[in-house]
């Protein structure tokens, strides 16, 4: 969540607490172990661990992509593929 007012006031991004405290937490729990095991969530991870940002940014970052993930293979019904690429990512 960006916090800002036109030019005037920038403030630092924070995590939204709109969700439930439970759910995020897990999901940051997991975000460790997909930032280990699955390689799109590991390449978001150490992409922005070497732009300098910090591990924790990285980790809410493969939060979104796990998230992303779930909501299409519940969208689609079809089983995880490590290999899909979608037609929308341009190469």
């Amino acid at each position: 969540m960006i916090r800002q007012s036109a030019s005037s006031v920038k403030g630092r991004p924070r995590i939204s607490k709109i969700w439930n405290q439970k759910f995020r937490n897990l999901l940051f729990i997991c975000s460790f172990a997909a930032s280990k095991y699955n390689k799109a969530c590991r390449e978001i991870y150490e992409g922005i661990v070497v732009k300098g940002k910090s591990e924790k940014l990285a980790l809410i970052a493969v939060c979104k992509k796990l998230l992303k993930q779930v909501f299409t293979i519940a969208k689609s019904g079809l089983k995880y593929d490590h290999t899909y690429r979608s037609t929308l990512v341009k190469n």
